[in-house]
Order: C-alpha cells, then sequence, then structure tokens
C-alpha cells in the first residue's frame, strides 16, 4: 500500500505527526494508500524552509525563474500522461478530463514564463522640475495554496506558477483526498531546478489548514473550495492580517433562448452537467429554457442523453462520467435526490442504484435529470456537487435573468441564443463573474483572469492572469530627484507642480 507524506525543504518526508488518513481508489472503493496529516510542527518546518529561501527566490531576476518555470512547462508536456493516471487512480475522473486538466494547470505555467513582461513597472521622467517617478511591483513573501479534491493538478497550477514566478515561496496544502499529484509536481519543480525550499507540500486536513492561517510569516492565502469553509478562510486570514483569495462555491445556470439551435444546447449540456461526474466549479447544474414549449423540446431531447451516458472506471476509454470521489459523497449526492422528489420536483432519469459489473464497490452514480425544479427548493438553492441536472423553467428572458441574480452563487453561467441583443443584455444585467456565450463552461484562458461574484468568491483578487499578478505582489512607487547644485531652501507645504 502507498505511503504519501510530505515534500519539505526540497525533499520527501514520511509521516512524523501520527496521524494518517485513508487514500481510495473510487472506481473499486479499495484503500490504495495512507497520507500524512501534517501536525503544525509540520508546516512550521515548511514554511521556515520557505522563509529560508525566500531571499535568495526574491532577489534571482524574473528572466531566471521563468527559465526554470520553462523547464517545468516542457516536463508537463512531455509527462502528462503520468500525471492524467494518478489523477484519474485517486479522484475518478475518466483519463481524457484528467488529461484536460493537466493541460488547463500548464496553460497557467505558460504564461507565468512571461515574468519579465508581466512584471515590468512604469516610469515617468519629470513629474516635478529634475524629479522622476517610477513604480514596480515587489513579491510578498511565503504564501499558501490551500486545494480542493476536484482539480488536484489544475487549482495548485492556477495558484503557484504565478506566485513563483512574482519571487515568492509558495507552501501547498492539497485534499489528502487525492494527494499524489502533488508530489509528482514537487518532484518535477526539483526537477527544473527550482531551489530548495522555494516550493513545499504538506498534507493534511484542518490542523495544517488553520497552521498556515494562523503563522504570521505567510503572507497570503489563496484557497478554492465550499463557500463555508472559502468564508471561514478568508475571515480567519483576514484577521490575521493576511492578504486572501477564497473561492467558494457555485450553482452554475445555462439560459435556453427559444432561437437557440436545441440539440447543440443538449450536446453542451450533456459535457457541461456530467462532465467529471459533475465535481466542478464551473459545472452547469441548472438549465433555464425560456419558454414552455423550449422547456418541452429540450426535456425530449436530453432524456435519451442522460439515459445513455456511458458510466464507467476512469480508465476505461470508452466512459464518459467516472465514480465520485469517495463513498461519503455518493451518498449524499444520493440524498439530494431523495430531497428533490420529496419536494415535488420531476425526477425523470434517476442515476440511484448504478451498479457496475467487477466495480460493485465503486462510488458510482448515473446521471440524473430534474424538470420542474423550483428556487425552493434544496435542489436549486445548494451546490449539489454531483451528476444531477435541474431544469427551472422560465416564461421569458426577465424571468430568467431575476432567476439567475437571485442566487446567492454567482460564479460562471452561459446563455445560449442566436441573438446579439438578448446575448449582450444578458452579459451586461448578469450579476456573475464568469458568462459564456453559446459557450457552456466559460473558464477563462491563463492570461484572463479566473473568479465569481458574491458567495462563490471571497477577496478583492481573481485567480492567475493579471489579477493573479496583483494579488501575489505589492506596489512600491519610487520618487526621486538627483542633486542639481541648486537650493530654494525648505518647503513646508504638499508637493505641487507649477
Amino acid at each position: 500500500m502507498q505511503q504519501i507524506g510530505h515534500f519539505i525543504a526540497g525533499h520527501p518526508q514520511a509521516e512524523a505527526s501520527g496521524r494518517t488518513g485513508a487514500v481510495f481508489n473510487p472506481a473499486t472503493g479499495e484503500q490504495s494508500g495512507t497520507v500524512a496529516l501534517a501536525s503544525a510542527a509540520e508546516v512550521d518546518e515548511a514554511v521556515r524552509a520557505a522563509q529560508a529561501a525566500f531571499p535568495g527566490w526574491a532577489a534571482t531576476p524574473p528572466l531566471q525563474r521563468a527559465r526554470v518555470l520553462g523547464r517545468f512547462l516542457r516536463i508537463l508536456e512531455e509527462r502528462t500522461g503520468e500525471l492524467a493516471a494518478v489523477i484519474t487512480a485517486e479522484h475518478g475522473k475518466v483519463l481524457s478530463d484528467a488529461r484536460g486538466e493537466v493541460q488547463r494547470g500548464l496553460e497557467v505555467v505558460e504564461f507565468a514564463t512571461g515574468a519579465p513582461n508581466l512584471l515590468k513597472g512604469d516610469f515617468t521622467a519629470d513629474v516635478g522640475r529634475d524629479i522622476d517617478s517610477h513604480a514596480v511591483r515587489q513579491p510578498l513573501g511565503v504564501v499558501a495554496g490551500i486545494t480542493p479534491f476536484n482539480f488536484p493538478a489544475m487549482v495548485p497550477m492556477w495558484m503557484f506558477p504565478v506566485a513563483l514566478a512574482c519571487g515568492n515561496c509558495f507552501v501547498l496544502k492539497p485534499s489528502e483526498r487525492d494527494p499524489s499529484a502533488s508530489l509528482l509536481i514537487a518532484r518535477w519543480l526539483a526537477e527544473a531546478g527550482l531551489p530548495a525550499g522555494v516550493f513545499s507540500v504538506v498534507q493534511g486536513d484542518k490542523v495544517a489548514v488553520d497552521a498556515l492561517l494562523a503563522d504570521s510569516r505567510v503572507k497570503a492565502v489563496s484557497f478554492v473550495g465550499s463557500t463555508p469553509i472559502a468564508r471561514y478562510i478568508y475571515e480567519t486570514a483576514a484577521k490575521n492580517g493576511k492578504r486572501c483569495q477564497a473561492l467558494g462555491g457555485a450553482k452554475n445556470h445555462m439560459v435556453v433562448m427559444p432561437d437557440a439551435d436545441l440539440d447543440q444546447v443538449a450536446d453542451a449540456l450533456m459535457g457541461a452537467a456530467y462532465g467529471s461526474a459533475g465535481e466542478r466549479c464551473m459545472a452547469i447544474s441548472v438549465a433555464v429554457p425560456v419558454g414552455q414549449e423550449t422547456a418541452d423540446a429540450l426535456v425530449a431531447r436530453l432524456v435519451p442523453r442522460v439515459r445513455a451516458l456511458k458510466v464507467g472506471p476512469g480508465t476505461d476509454a470508452e466512459a464518459e462520467m467516472g465514480p465520485l470521489v469517495s463513498a461519503a459523497h455518493r451518498d449524499k449526492v444520493a440524498g439530494y435526490i431523495a430531497s428533490g422528489e420529496a419536494d415535488g420536483a420531476k425526477l425523470l432519469v434517476d442515476g440511484r442504484g448504478l451498479e457496475l459489473q467487477g466495480y460493485e464497490q465503486g462510488y458510482f452514480i448515473g446521471g440524473t435529470l430534474f424538470d420542474h425544479v423550483t428556487a425552493d427548493m434544496a435542489i436549486y438553492r445548494e451546490e449539489i456537487f454531483g451528476p444531477v441536472l435541474c431544469v427551472v423553467r422560465a416564461d421569458d428572458f426577465e424571468q430568467a435573468v431575476s432567476l439567475v441574480n437571485a442566487h446567492e452563487f454567482g460564479n460562471g453561467t452561459a446563455i445560449f441564443t442566436r441573438d446579439g441583443d438578448a446575448a449582450r443584455a444578458y452579459a451586461d444585467r448578469i450579476e456573475v463573474g464568469m458568462v459564456g456565450i453559446n459557450v457552456p463552461i466559460p473558464v477563462p484562458m491563463a492570461f484572463h483572469s479566473f473568479g465569481g461574484w458574491k458567495a462563490s468568491l471571497f477577496g478583492d483578487h481573481h485567480m492567475h492572469g493579471a489579477e493573479g499578478v496583483r494579488f501575489y505582489t505589492r506596489l512600491k512607487t519610487v520618487t526621486s530627484r538627483w542633486p542639481t547644485g541648486l537650493r530654494s531652501g525648505a518647503d513646508f507645504v504638499m508637493p505641487t507642480i507649477k
């Protein structure tokens, strides 16, 4: 059985706290390993290593930092399959989806290799007579990332490449459910030439999280997870004087206008709702067809597609959807389906009770589809994080917009239409951070920034792109004048240009 430990100060480190957790293969339900659960002392060791490495890494020219990331990028490109296999083994998602996760992560690494350009400052000559002013962005110091189970490679790579490019040292606390991807990443960074201590991994649970939040040497924390935990992370970090970006939950709607191509819409919903078993913060979990005719026609297209969804272990090349990450999460999703039935939603396809020959103990649940869902139902209000799609019918465009804007979450949304006026009005008026127009999952590319609104994001900065650079740096403005030999005496008023 695999023993999964930490990576601190450039070296793997075995469990030392006396606490471990079990790691399972979601397709079989069998335990595949044990993961170390760090104590506060082990977190302290990682932070001390990062603090010791920071002066040298911050003083390394951005071009040299970029070259290290460039070598890491080439390793990722060559070994995508190896990392994807580790993700599938511990998370359960199908291999093609795992490879896509790695690709979206390495695109942020690719963006971060532009560090020399990203960190260029501003300069203005003669802001006053013989006075110049320039602004620079400087690293914060030691920063931390706390990442979720659903993207064990991509989400960390949304954080640390930009942080490292900006000259910070990074301590990663990945999910204890699928921890192995983080160790591969750490080893490959070291292989690429990253100095010891600049990037460390501490496996663990709330003990490790709280130790990072309490440590005054940690200057900033990035987090992705559920909204209750995001709120806790943000509030605790803020109380301890840290900069924080905490991305929370989602309930993403797709509005379907009467003029939309419904076959295209059905295909888009299948991938957006059931890809990765719905365990995505950008999954579409609510379809909002406008008009009863549109709703009836869309549901008629969806039902046979959902019933035909190919569910299997992630290693099956024909599988379109794998298992959920754990037995507890499978049971939680099944509970939501029961809740929807009890509340009066029309259950058109029920994914409960799915068993696969040879994988009877796996954490599988089939694609599930509800119609006639209303805004007061738990399956609408709450994030299910599973393969459950709810159809909420709207009478017109205004009702659809009001429905989306009234929800507490504001992560992602989409509208499918051929009408440019409707698309433009929707994008302008909707209170959501990421909007797709005939694009079901509008995740921005690496050189833009990712983040939602309302209860989906706590903090002022989105992730990666220009927002990521701003989050991981501090602005310093320098105003300078060199002696010219002329003296004009003391000036006791606010400096102004005359």
